[in-house]
């Protein structure tokens, strides 16, 4: 391939270095923080009238939960439980009580601690796509999900430092049995990285096996682990006002074992709401509520997130619909709500895109926008979501790492002081002249700006002499770089021959009919 003919830059930029290293740039990893004052997009009012609506769904139509022994807690407590129904209704001040106990930050500890995650207050951490049943990339295809895509997964997140915590199953290793490959995957999350992660709470088992594999990756016994979290946990409520046994009893597990699990309805406008905005939130509103007085009845002052997923769907499929306008104003208005309850808030920035195109990217850049406009603490899917998170894709991991670099980036406070005004530099410049020669200019040149690992900057004619490449078939030749550039984080060979037992005893156990 021939070389570009001119280049624009006057000297090489840190990209350039790299590029010659044979290294993808990247930003180094941190967790960032957002020092900018939250939008709001409804008044303190109007999150008052959703909070007395909500409250009102609660005490007169209440929800219904399958599981026993959630029932008996609320029963204990005080509220209404017809078992007929199963269902529970409880009043105002009950509720208010029951929350109010839930910490409004913690921290989540991996066994690389690291790479600790503080989840609260302005604090930000970027998550992998979780749940997919199928997986593309540009060079095998679209396939169903495997534990080999699962483990490249794993690693090219491991590879990327803006990516924080790992998702539960980035991809479904279909291949595997399905009352057990949970515990292959939480031993590739354990053994191919060092970061947080997400379990399964499909079930009380499912939940335990996942806190207690990450306790023996970090040393530690159960009890101790209650203490210093290190894993956390999607619970999906079945909208409208449904609360299945399997999440209900994954949620008392991991409450009880003092691991926070993330209440999230996923309450589509026109489809599990009604269509107006205004009920959408009210109602998750109410169901997120109702989850997080659930963990608080099982363990009082437990970790536990206000998890939002509002959006709506397109009125003439039923399809849903993300990164839509409506979605984006329900990600910010449920920022408010959580801060309204003092609660780490989980948003997520995802598209209804089925390929890497430019749906892709501006539904998923206006939803990351809104989720960190409205200061959520986990962007959860925010790499290789596709195909409204039926598809886990590698190029789309890439475009969406590019994206979460550009939003450190931004967030990274402005520095005024007298050496970055430069006054001094601008005297010596001549009207007319340029800085590019600048002894200011020369001495910051090479970290100045954020420099991107997958837009291209050249100009037409050099962009054709290097392969005239979309953004999309860049992507591509970056995953596979990340893949051969992974470098395994190090185990030691008694904890590696600890998780291989538990695993070998438990698939025995489930094998068995043990839960």
């Amino acid at each position: 391939m021939s070389e570009p003919r001119r280049r624009r830059r006057s000297g090489p930029s840190p990209r350039d270095r790299e590029a010659t290293l044979g290294q993808i740039p990247q930003l180094p990893w941190k967790q960032p923080r957002n020092p900018y004052a939250p939008l709001k997009v409804i008044s303190d009012d109007q999150v008052e009238a959703i909070h007395r609506a909500s409250l009102r769904v609660l005490s007169e139509l209440g929800i219904e939960l399958m599981s026993a022994e959630g029932r008996a807690l609320f029963r204990e407590a005080g509220a209404e439980v017809d078992e007929a129904t199963g269902i529970v209704r409880l009043d105002g001040a009950l509720v208010e009580q029951l929350i109010s106990t839930a910490p409004s930050q913690f921290t989540l500890t991996p066994r690389n601690p690291e790479k600790s995650l503080r989840i609260g207050g302005d604090s930000i951490a970027f998550g992998m796509v979780a749940g997919p049943p199928s997986v593309h990339d540009c060079v095998n295809g679209r396939r169903s999900g495997n534990m080999e895509d699962f483990d490249n997964f794993t690693r090219v997140a491991h590879h990327f430092n803006a990516i924080h915590i790992i998702g539960n199953q980035v991809c479904a290793p279909v291949e595997l049995p399905a009352n057990s490959r949970h515990l292959d995957t939480y031993n590739a999350n354990i053994t191919l990285s060092d970061l947080c992660y997400h379990v399964s709470a499909i079930g009380a088992g499912r939940a335990i096996d996942g806190i207690a594999m990450q306790a023996i990756a970090r040393g530690l016994s159960l009890e101790e682990i209650a203490a210093s979290p290190g894993v956390t946990t999607i619970i999906s409520v079945n909208s409208p006002r449904k609360f299945d046994d399997t999440m209900a009893d994954g949620l008392i597990a991991m409450s009880r074992h003092g691991q926070p699990p993330v209440v999230t309805p996923f309450t589509l406008m026109g489809a599990m709401t009604p269509v107006t905005l205004a009920a959408g939130l009210t109602q998750q509103n109410a169901e997120a509520l109702f989850g997080i007085a659930l963990s608080q009845l099982a363990n009082p002052g437990s970790p536990v997130m206000y998890g939002a997923y509002t959006s709506n769907v397109d009125m003439r499929s039923g399809a849903p619909a993300f990164g839509t306008p409506e979605n984006t104003k329900a990600n910010i208005a449920s920022g408010q709500l959580a801060r309204r309850y003092s609660l780490p808030y989980r948003a997520s920035p995802t598209s209804a895109s089925n390929i890497v195109d430019a749906q892709a990217a501006y539904e998923t850049q206006m939803a990351l926008w809104s989720c960190t406009l409205g200061h959520a603490n986990l962007h959860y899917h925010a790499a290789g979501w596709m195909e409204g998170g039926l598809c886990a894709s590698f190029e789309k991991l890439v475009l969406d790492v590019e994206m979460l670099q550009h939003m450190i980036a931004f967030l990274d406070p402005i520095e005024i002081n007298d050496d970055t005004l430069a006054f001094e530099a601008m005297r010596d410049v001549p009207t007319g002249g340029h800085f590019f020669g600048s002894p200011h200019t020369m001495e910051r040149y090479e970290t100045a700006f954020y420099q991107p690992m997958l837009s291209d900057w050249q100009n037409h004619e050099n962009w054709e002499l290097s392969g005239a490449k979309t953004a999309t078939q860049r992507a591509t030749g970056i995953w596979q770089q990340a893949l051969r550039d992974y470098d395994q984080p190090t185990m030691d060979p008694a904890i590696r021959e600890e998780l291989d037992a538990y695993m070998a005893k438990r698939k025995e156990q489930i094998g068995t009919g043990e839960p």
